[in-house]
């Protein structure tokens, strides 16, 4: 174990996952600093409190400056780059994370989960099967979902599993890998953060990068990035593809080197995202979990929320909550799902992501479209591009936006929270984004 006794260490950035790290790291007698952009007194009142137990804070819009502590902790909003941070590894400073320690100090096997889309579903379905497998006390799960598995050390041994969903933002600087890596796929997103498309593949990459002999890699074949990163997995680690030899999809059923493992339609949500999804996860867990494990698990999992999350139906109308999908691959794969054309609540958010290919899934797959949000008029411009472009009105209050699509549904249609961008012009995440489309569907 990692001796922090009397060792000065900044936590950057007081989120979910640093306000435990910062309880974890005084009870092993580190000096701690916590630093944050918000004000002192707009912090939560629990992180607060740690000023009464010797926490140093520097808060507000220069809470970078003068770096003087030995370990530096990045919340992973925060880019590795910034100068204030690299003069601090300059002068001899670590620059580390929460999640770097973790995976330094746990116990037991790790998979790691990453990718555009699906990694939620992907990693929960992993957890399920394992917890089917081994018992739930013996499978821990977080990451960039759940809740920061750090204080959840002490409970873990060599016979458990931790199930990680882990971010580009969180990969970034990652210099070690899980046990079994998990690439669902990749599609341009976080555009916003990263420099450019090859830096977000660059992050995507560690996760399996820095694999150990033994370890397994699994990438999506049919994925034209994660394609091309099989040469780069490291000598003396196993790659596994899906949707290709370890995993595939044909015949109405899910296959592992050609053997069945499942039937599509025993597939309990809809999509063929979905049975993507398990695909990667027979590739993951050969060898850990029983094929009838999985069939178990495929028959009652009723997906994750704010995941084309039935909602109610009302006067013959079927309301879905898929607030999760903050890209236009995402919303591609969601209303591919139904077999009819939908009414879509699209924008949000702009992350700088190209429309183009959300045109085309709208005027495929979209009766009507509503949009909202600060990227309504950018989606628009795309769409009256095209000759068929669907039916749109642009609303740009997001609870109007809701009245209007039941104001434009009719019996046997169905209406689609699926917006293609982030929350972040209007709502603090797709939670309290998808929550609110809920609590207005659910007041009608």
């Amino acid at each position: 174990m990692r001796d922090f006794q009397n060792k000065r260490a900044a936590v950057l950035g007081l989120g979910v996952s640093n306000t435990p790290l910062i309880r974890w790291l005084l009870e092993r007698g580190a000096a701690v600093t916590a630093r944050d952009r918000k004000e002192f007194a707009l912090l939560p009142e629990a992180v607060k409190e740690f000023a009464a137990q010797g926490v140093r804070f520097i808060c507000g819009e220069q809470y970078l400056e003068d770096l003087d502590e030995e370990i530096l902790f990045r919340s992973p909003g925060i880019r590795f780059d910034r100068p204030e941070l690299l003069r601090a590894v300059a002068s001899g400073a670590e620059l580390t994370s929460e999640m770097e320690l973790f995976f330094s100090l746990c116990p037991c096997r790790i998979i790691g989960v990453t990718g555009s889309d699906g990694k939620t579903t992907t990693t929960t379905l992993i957890s399920e099967c394992l917890a089917a497998a081994y018992g739930r006390e013996r499978v821990f799960v977080g990451g960039n979902i759940g809740k920061p598995l750090l204080p959840e050390l002490d409970r873990m041994d060599a016979g458990c599993f931790a199930v990680v969903e882990l971010s580009s933002f969180q990969l970034h600087t990652m210099r070690v890998s899980p046990d079994i890596a998990v690439i669902t796929n990749i599609s341009p997103n976080h555009l916003d953060y990263h420099r450019d498309m090859a830096e977000y593949i660059d992050a995507k990459k560690n996760i399996f990068l820095h694999a150990k002999p033994g370890s397994v890699v699994v990438l999506n074949r049919q994925n034209p990035v994660t394609a091309s990163l099989g040469v780069e997995v490291p000598d003396g680690a196993e790659l596994r593809w899906f949707l290709g030899e370890n995993a595939d999809i044909r015949d109405g059923c899910l296959l592992r080197r050609g053997e069945r493992v499942l039937k599509l339609s025993d597939i309990l949500i809809p999509g063929r995202h979905n049975q993507e999804n398990f695909a990667a996860v027979i590739a993951a867990l050969d060898g850990l979990v029983s094929d009838e494990m999985i069939r178990t698990v495929a028959a009652s999992f009723r997906g994750v929320a704010h995941r084309i999350e039935a909602v109610r139906e009302l006067d013959g109308v079927r309301y879905y909550n898929s607030s999760i999908d903050s890209s236009p691959t995402r919303t591609a794969a969601a209303l591919r799902s139904f077999p009819q054309k939908t009414i879509v609540i699209c924008g949000g958010y702009d992350k700088h992501i190209p429309f183009e290919p959300l045109a085309d899934v709208l005027c495929e797959k979209a009766k009507r479209v509503i949009l909202t949000g600060a990227t309504a008029e950018k989606i628009r411009e795309v769409l009256i591009c095209r000759s068929d472009c669907p039916p749109y009105t642009v609303v740009p209050d997001f609870r109007e936006a809701v009245l209007t699509a039941r104001a434009q549904a009719e019996a046997g249609d169905i209406v689609i929270l699926s917006p293609a961008c982030a929350s972040f012009d209007a709502f603090p995440n797709f939670e309290a984004r998808g929550n609110t489309f809920k609590e207005i569907v659910r007041s009608f």
